[in-house]
């Protein structure tokens, strides 16, 4: 159960695994003293020692650099020399800031954030650690939570201008945690469009290490996420702590290494893209982050992120619901459908056992291409001459439930939205605004630009029986500027959308619980905590590719569960590759996510109808288990050719195993897999070959998999309980 203990000198939050201690140093300095695995009691002198402290934490801050105090929330200006968590700026220009401790309260339940996604639920604890500077007055309320079910900390923090004169805020982390050491690798997320998360490991050097965005988005390129293992750290064994950002937009995620070899973790808000203006009495609240820390490897780091999404991430009715099996009409038609087409794949989906048919980019305006209509979500009745509700009422009929594409954060300059309303858009006053995929930016900290997103969004949802949404998101900023803001607040702007935006996410949840909401950002450019707080799935990314996809799933699993990735199988040769692959590996690496077709099902020959058909009632079967199960990484397709991983019932009496193979290779023996996660004292059977083996012995000794011949050779095995 988790548990906060406050005494003189010391905070302790802990659960039955985790414990995460702070100390409150001589005048008031609240100093980080431990985060690890649960110890029942902490004294705080061999900490101090490491740092060359007294260790009864007495300070003479005149003579004591602050760089050599592990701090809880170190700030610039007073003798701080590594990166510190905030930076204030005051009236008269100088930047400093002297925060010392004034309260601790601990409330029943997890703290919530308004206006932004946080993580909620749960039997949790909460702390609030109000920090003060009485020159700037200025109070900062350090924010922490803990959970029973998960060994995840969550942070935030709360700036209240208390004081007489202006305060400029230009960095504001969401966390910061000094390490005694820095004997890590560093792990991140990386890549770029159609190879997004890549997994990259760095060992720790002097210096500092980071990924960031300032693209508006999390990005394609980076993740707002790290992690930080101990050499020799594997999925199944080794000492890591990881931290995620719970937010959408330009992030930042670093480690310092100083010159006491001590390790610093920072993620947040990217200051490159923020300042915040607090006049007296304004408030400002950071993204909330979270953070873990696990013995059992990268395994045991997922499973507690993993646990958090599940848990305390997604809301609402498709929390822990079964996704349904779509087909989207995107490669099988682009831009080039009518009605009839639509209705020709929709009766084949239907045919073979899909649940969802979707309606892909082109609906609206006059859109024949990416260049135009972008704000006009009007039907196009040259494409759709009877309507969208014709259309929907029609794929009803069917026996499918009906969904919708939309990009509404956009605007393209030839709409008749942009021709009545140019203001709308993202601009620098007098700059030729820089289109991408031609098109521009809604500029969503306006109020207007908010209540115009919402209603365009809702009077479709509301006219038509729609049942899921994909919400996209193509490109990112430029021409950062707003023409509603004045100069000394435009730096406010990148984090002004980003609170525009989860408003009007908020408005449509609220007002449409029963719509299926996806995200999507050119794939997985906006793949985070802080979408799937709003919406329960993410594409995972526009590369289709089966062996692409071993990477990218492989990558996106670090942090984010099965029941969050959109994954599609579609047509060979694949339109990012041109791979062609045998459909049953695109099945098998597909349905370890929420599962769909990206192609026209009409132009499969008939034997492979027979095996989509096979494969979607088999996906049928074991959503449960291949959504909501333990996902379990076991070899890696960044360390060779083999890519395999298993997913695990809660119950620990089913399980499903996909390995994939991407390239032959010549007088190979079978691979022999060590199985993670099933229960030892369990005797289980492989469904497909009817083999009988104990839980004990497939974790220990292995099972020998049996593969087909040729490049991308993939099998996906059921193992059930006796």
């Amino acid at each position: 159960m988790p548990d906060i203990i406050i005494t003189e000198k010391q905070i302790h939050l802990r659960n039955d695994r985790i414990s995460y201690v702070i100390g409150i140093l001589e005048g008031g300095i609240a100093a980080h003293l431990y985060f690890g695995k649960r110890v029942e009691a902490f004294s705080a002198a061999s900490v101090l020692r490491r740092w060359g402290l007294p260790e009864d934490g007495s300070l003479s801050l005149q003579n004591c650099a602050l760089n050599h105090v592990p701090q809880e929330y170190p700030a610039y200006g007073l003798g701080e020399m590594r990166e510190g968590a905030l930076i204030v700026r005051a009236a008269d220009g100088t930047a400093s800031c002297d925060l010392r401790f004034v309260s601790a309260e601990i409330a029943d339940g997890k703290y919530g954030l308004e206006g932004l996604p946080a993580s909620f639920g749960g039997n949790a604890k909460t702390l609030r650690l109000k920090l003060r500077d009485e020159l700037l007055g200025l109070d900062v309320t350090l924010l922490y939570a803990i959970f029973d079910n998960c060994d995840i900390i969550a942070r935030s923090a709360l700036f209240e201008n208390r004081g007489g004169q202006p305060l400029t805020l230009e960095r504001a982390a969401s966390l910061c945690l000094d390490l005694p050491d820095c004997d890590y690798d560093l792990i991140t997320l990386s890549g770029d469009w159609a190879r997004e998360r890549d997994v990259i490991r760095r060992k720790l050097t002097p210096g500092e290490m980071s990924v960031s965005s300032i693209r508006g988005a999390s990005s394609l390129l980076a993740s707002p996420f790290a992690a930080l293992a101990r050499p020799g750290t594997t999925e199944a064994s080794g000492e890591v702590l990881a931290a995620a950002l719970v937010y959408s937009g330009s992030f930042y995620a670093g480690v310092e290494v100083g010159s006491r070899h001590a390790a610093r973790l920072m993620l947040g808000l990217n200051d490159r893209h923020f300042t915040w203006l607090l006049q007296p009495g304004e408030a400002f609240t950071a993204p909330e982050a979270v953070l873990t820390w696990s013995e059992d490897g990268f395994d045991g780091m997922s499973a507690q992120f993993h646990c958090l999404c599940a848990e305390h991430i997604v809301r609402g009715k498709f929390a822990h619901a079964p996704r349904p099996i779509l087909l989207n009409n995107w490669e099988a038609t682009y831009f080039g459908f009518d009605e009839e087409k639509l209705l020709t794949i929709a009766r084949k989906a239907a045919e073979v056992g899909v649940e969802l048919f979707v309606l892909d980019d082109g609906w609206f305006g006059h859109r024949d291409s990416d260049n135009s209509s972008l704000g006009d979500w009007v039907v196009d009745r040259r494409k759709l001459p009877n309507g969208l509700r014709s259309l929907a009422e029609k794929v009803h009929g069917l026996g499918l439930k009906f969904g919708l594409w939309f990009e509404p954060e956009m605007i393209s300059p030839d709409s008749d939205l942009y021709r009545t309303h140019p203001e709308y858009a993202m601009q620098i006053r007098g700059r030729t605004p820089i289109e991408g995929r031609n098109q521009l930016i809604l500029d969503l900290s306006r109020a207007d630009v908010q209540d115009f997103v919402y209603s365009a969004v809702a009077d479709v949802l509301r006219e038509n029986p729609i049942d899921y949404v994909k919400w996209d998101m193509n490109r990112n900023f430029s021409n950062v500027g707003s023409l509603q803001l004045p100069p000394e607040r435009m730096r406010e702007l990148p984090h002004r959308y980003m609170l525009g935006l989860y408003g009007v996410l908020e408005r449509l949840q609220a007002d449409f619980p029963d719509v299926l909401f996806e995200s999507c950002s050119s794939g997985g450019g906006r793949f985070d905590l802080g979408m799937l707080y709003y919406m329960p799935q993410t594409w995972c990314s526009d590369n289709t590719d089966a062996l692409c996809r071993c990477r990218i799933q492989w990558g996106t699993s670090l942090v984010f569960p099965p029941f969050s990735m959109g994954s599609h199988v579609s047509a060979v040769p694949n339109h990012q590759t041109g791979r062609i692959t045998p459909i049953r590996a695109r099945a098998n690496v597909a349905m370890s996510g929420c599962f769909g077709f990206e192609l026209d099902l009409n132009k499969l020959p008939e034997s492979e109808i027979e095996e989509v058909k096979a494969v979607i009632a088999r996906v049928k079967t074991l959503r449960q288990t291949l959504l909501y199960g333990r996902f379990h990484r076991l070899l890696s397709p960044f360390e060779g050719h083999d890519t395999a991983w298993i997913t695990v019932s809660e119950d620990r009496r089913e399980a499903v195993l996909m390995f994939t193979r991407d390239l032959a290779q010549p007088d190979t023996d079978a691979p022999m897999l060590r199985l993670r996660g099933l229960d030892p004292a369990l005797i289980y059977t492989v469904e497909e070959t009817g083999e009988t083996c104990g839980g004990d012995e497939l974790m220990r000794s292995g099972l020998c998999v049996a593969l087909p011949g040729g490049d991308a050779a993939s099998v996906s095995l059921t193992l059930r309980a006796l």
